[in-house]
């Protein structure tokens, strides 16, 4: 079982995977801002394996 699997029928839409990225990494910097580094690694790392799973891996499998 993969943590995110980027051949979900959920993921099918581009607009859905995008902000399955997209969130995440904000959320970091709301963080950051906050003063809670800890918090905003966590999101952005979360945010950035999603990028890669669902936009950069994704595009491979065409």
């Amino acid at each position: 079982m993969k943590i995110l699997d980027p051949n979900d029928p959920f993921f099918a839409k581009a607009w859905v995977r995008w902000v399955t990225c997209v969130l995440p990494m904000l959320w970091g910097l709301v963080e950051f801002y906050f003063n809670s580094p800890g918090w905003g690694i966590l999101f952005v790392a979360a945010g950035a394996y999603a990028f890669y799973m669902l936009i950069i891996k994704r595009a491979d499998n065409g």
